[in-house]
């Protein structure tokens, strides 16, 4: 199938380079509501201390790594990157990796084969997955758990973004859904968040379509048609429901919940008023090199977070599973199969390659967010929490101990970077509770299988 790209690599230079020029916003400065920029004592919902935005992200890489070289030397601050993450080095003082963090929930148990869907749902849900291809059933995610608390801030409450088509029916997995696999994100048990992989469609729903200029009066348009179809199908369900069994309403009742958050999310963009509309070209549609698309996904996410569109984001860079080959780094060999490398050593240095190739897509993110100064004079990686990690642990023994973690940015001066951080073995929740404290959740006293906050971060 047929699908737009970035056919010439000029428009997406163009594009990136609209973005670094166009995005020196005043725009968040307007949107802190007054009062906010003095510092204090008093804990703000996704806000520093200083009066900026405080910004959380969680991206995932698939199939684990090697972790010989994943893994650092030595300890704390004395430490020394090895190959799959030296393109850090440049920002390391703004890097904590995290060791000895866990997805235990993601073991097989007595569930038997889908370390990769489990890999994948677990990440952000911290919860133990209903083996089904038709009745899935996971967890609120990190994400969508913060968000319910701080998404009205913004225009968005968050931003789930995907390198891979959204998928959330038939089954992949050994059994599992591929709802489990395609989706980070996931607002309820049942309700996954789907993720946009079109750059342009992404573009569009935090701008509105057109050139510049026309976006948005555009956005507005598509919001009073969005709400007239909205009101029709909402009135067409009611008078349907009474004529329908136990199971039908079941069924309608998961389906207008989705029809009522869409008319929240309309409610919350009304709210905002007019939007902003940078003076940049729209970007044109999915590339056709996977390198590509991470780098102007990242750009999305860049992008929302520079104009405050929102303050939560997801982004996955591909599934966990995921057999892609990559050419643009000279190997043709799957990704997943190569995992499965039984110790030979050229199977293993591919699959490192491809780790640090990974690293170094975040490492450009990172390095763009860290160039650009946020209203109250630190960068916006300063006023950042990115987390980046996998699933699975160990890609060719299927393990989810010890994952491969990241904890990039400063939180606004509430993290300590610049280390590597050990913590035994500790579920991974702990960390994603510690991050909301931060960002201002309140009511979270447990997530997932924690067993408590994260103190040493």
């Amino acid at each position: 199938m047929n699908r737009p790209a970035f056919n010439n690599p000029l428009n997406r230079r163009r594009f990136l380079k609209g973005v670094g020029a166009s995005l020196a916003l005043p725009a968040l400065q307007s949107i802190v509501p007054t009062g906010l920029l003095a510092a204090g004592p008093v804990k703000q919902l996704a806000t520093t201390r200083a009066g900026a935005p405080l910004r959380a992200a969680y991206v995932f890489f698939p199939n684990g790594a090697i972790p010989d070289l994943w893994w650092p030397q030595g300890e704390g601050a004395n430490f020394s990157f090895k190959d799959t993450l030296s393109p850090l080095e440049p920002i390391r003082d703004s890097i904590q990796v995290m060791g000895g963090l866990d997805q235990l929930n993601a073991t097989a148990g007595k569930d038997g084969g889908g370390d990769h869907a489990r890999g994948n749902s677990v990440f952000l849900t911290s919860v133990r997955i209903k083996k089904s291809a038709t009745d899935f059933r996971a967890g609120t995610s990190i994400d969508q758990a913060i968000a319910n608390e701080v998404g009205h801030m913004t225009r968005f409450p968050s931003l789930e973004l995907s390198c891979d088509p959204a998928r959330r029916s038939g089954a992949c997995d050994t059994g599992y859904s591929c709802a489990y696999q395609y989706n980070l994100s996931w607002k309820t048990a049942t309700n996954p968040m789907t993720p946009e992989s079109n750059p342009r469609k992404v573009f569009e729903r935090l701008f509105g379509e057109g050139s510049h200029g026309e976006r948005t009066e555009n956005a507005k348009r598509r919001m009073m048609n969005r709400r007239s179809i909205l009101d029709f199908v909402m009135s067409d369900a009611q008078r349907m429901q009474k004529n329908l069994d136990h199971r039908d309403r079941e069924k309608l009742d998961q389906y207008l919940t989705g029809i009522r958050e869409v008319e929240s999310r309309i409610e919350n963009l009304e709210r905002f008023g007019a939007g902003i509309d940078p003076d940049i070209a729209t970007p044109d549609g999915i590339p056709f090199s996977h390198g590509e698309h991470i780098d102007i996904m990242f750009e999305m996410a860049l992008l929302a977070f520079q104009t405050d569109s929102t303050r939560i984001a997801t982004l996955l860079l591909a599934h966990d599973g995921d057999n892609r080959s990559h050419d643009e780094i000279g190997i043709p060999e799957g990704h997943h199969e190569l995992t499965h490398h039984q110790n030979n050593a050229d199977r293993i240095a591919k699959v490192a390659r491809i780790d640090q190739w990974y690293v170094q897509k975040l490492a450009s993110f990172l390095t763009r967010l860290d160039s650009i100064d946020d209203i109250d004079g630190n960068s916006m990686l300063h006023n950042s929490m990115i987390v980046y990690g996998s699933g699975n642990a160990d890609g060719n023994r299927h393990t989810h101990d010890n994952l491969p973690l990241i904890l990039a940015g400063h939180g606004g001066g509430t993290l300590n970077p610049g280390r590597f951080n050990q913590n035994g073995s500790t579920p991974a929740a702990n960390l994603f509770l510690s991050m909301a404290d931060r960002m201002g959740v309140r009511n979270l006293t447990r997530f997932g299988d924690s067993t408590g906050r994260l103190r040493n971060v």
